[in-house]
């Protein structure tokens, strides 16, 4: 009867000492596929920053294109003549100086349309 006892508790001792094994083998893996994982997005991510650098110079590319017309357009509008219809070159040093005049005969414009202030 007492080996019968002992050779329970070491067939129950074996079994349980398989489960932890087998868990922790488990474990072992899971973590390996994780890395796999990220090291395979780290790798996706690195292929796609040429392409990203592309895009961003081809927008850049086309962002001062439109910057310059811009500033142009503007360079001829703040420059026009309304009398003769002209439009003039102005460097673009003068344009806060010109913008700033164009602010002030606007304001002028608007106080004579609305009259004196009644203060």
């Amino acid at each position: 009867m007492t080996i019968i006892v002992i050779l329970i508790i070491i067939a129950i001792l074996v079994i349980a000492v398989v489960a932890i094994y087998n868990k922790l083998v488990r474990l072992r893996n899971t973590v390996k596929s994780s890395w796999s994982d990220i090291d395979v997005q780290c790798k996706k991510r690195y292929d796609l920053v040429p392409n990203l650098v592309e895009t961003v110079k081809g927008y850049a590319s086309h962002e001062r294109t439109v910057f310059e017309k811009v500033t142009e357009g503007a360079r001829l509008i703040l420059r026009l003549d309304l009398g003769k219809m002209k439009a003039y070159e102005v460097s673009p040093k003068c344009l806060p100086a010109i913008a700033q005049n164009q602010r002030s005969k606007g304001k002028n414009s608007l106080s004579a349309i609305k009259g004196p202030s009644h203060a």
